[in-house]
């Protein structure tokens, strides 16, 4: 099959600066990597093929000669090498992204930035876990505190995290001497890889505990009172340090990351600091005005004059009667909705009639203008 142009493949012009160039191959090595796609033989080429592609495009030299005599220009110029050293700036391309290390180890075998000693045992810190949780409209308000059970991996008290038995300790693995990787062909380069026996840790346990199977860890059932501060906005992640997985070989535990969603409510919406709800009230209300009883959010019963003459859809402000931020409150919101009688007493037709007549009545009402509309 003919080979697609770098351009192409990455999907960038022929003028992308280089931090375009490599945001394009970030975003095609994350989502076509091996180890995110097993056994995909169409994910595996189109890493590859951007891999290619990159290697050619972030080079300036390669660069210049491939956009002068495309892929004649760079015959001779990769050839088998290793990639390690081609892209040992890669932690600055997929430093942002937690919890890619695994993939930079397999690919580059670089440290990824949680194994203290790649390839000789070294500590890792523990994976980072999630916790999804839904409250009610008003706890996420004015804050609350909530219980949550989940599971994760702790150290295993019997091997003390070691994962051998009795102290019987660990020995280097044969099949990598230690390294914790093998080096693997992929089509035209050369790639570190993590090795399958010791699973990179360079060493392997001769007598597991019995207890974990050898992993150090072992999964338990954790109960936790999680705080929800107050004013907290919907998908917002409330991190609690050290209660994720605990870590390899002595590492430090990961944390928990509390997500929230917060449930509608019946009758008020939030933008940002402030509270919204709408209120009915009737044609003499409007026109006359009046004091109404208004609940807000927090139970209180609070007292509302409507003005005299009083639109449909106007917006009456409540100040600090909102949602709480940095030691002070929003404002509330009331929009007036006018309620037009359905059904008619004989008497109330009659002084709607007599109303009529006493005002007057305009048969060819002209359009309000928009502007006036908008600024009511």
């Amino acid at each position: 099959m003919a080979k697609r142009d770098y351009y192409e493949v990455l999907g960038v012009q022929r003028n992308a600066s280089k931090d375009e160039i490599k945001k394009a191959y970030r975003k095609l090595a994350v989502q076509n990597h091996p180890d995110k796609n097993p056994g995909n033989k169409e994910a595996e080429e189109r890493f590859k093929e951007a891999t290619e592609a990159y290697e050619v495009l972030s080079d300036d030299q390669k660069k210049a000669a491939y956009d002068q005599f495309g892929f004649a220009g760079v015959e001779g110029m990769g050839g088998q090498r290793d990639y390690s050293q081609t892209f040992r700036g890669f932690e600055d391309i997929f430093g942002d992204f937690s919890g890619f290390s695994s993939i930079f180890d397999t690919i580059f075998g670089g440290s990824g930035g949680q194994r203290s000693s790649g390839g000789s045992g070294g500590s890792r810190q523990g994976a980072n876990l999630r916790y999804d949780i839904e409250i009610p409209f008003k706890d996420a308000v004015f804050g609350t505190k909530v219980e949550v059970q989940y599971s994760h991996n702790e150290v295993c008290p019997s091997c003390k995290g070691t994962g051998a038995t009795g102290g019987s300790g660990k020995k280097v693995c044969h099949t990598c001497g230690g390294t914790g990787q093998v080096r693997q062909s992929m089509g035209f380069f050369s790639m570190p890889s993590t090795c399958p026996t010791c699973n990179g840790e360079g060493h392997i346990i001769e007598h597991p505990c019995k207890d974990c199977g050898g992993s150090g860890t072992q999964k338990k059932r954790q109960k936790l009172m999680v705080t929800i501060p107050e004013g907290v906005d919907d998908g917002r992640r409330v991190r609690i340090p050290r209660q994720g997985d605990a870590g390899a070989n002595g590492g430090q535990p990961g944390d928990l990351y509390v997500v929230i969603h917060v449930k509608a409510h019946e009758f008020f919406e939030r933008q940002n600091t402030d509270l919204y709800c709408a209120l009915p009230i009737s044609v003499s209300q409007a026109a006359l005005g009046a004091e109404i009883h208004v609940m807000t959010l927090d139970g209180k019963m609070i007292k509302v004059k409507i003005p005299a003459g009083v639109q449909n859809g106007k917006l009456l402000r409540v100040r600090d009667e909102g949602v709480p931020s940095n030691g002070r409150r929003g404002d509330l919101y009331i929009k007036l909705i006018v309620q037009v009688p359905v059904k008619l007493s004989r008497r109330g037709k009659d002084l709607l009639e007599e109303l009529a007549r006493i005002e007057g009545q305009d048969d060819s009402p002209k359009p309000i203008p928009l502007a006036e509309l908008a600024s009511q």
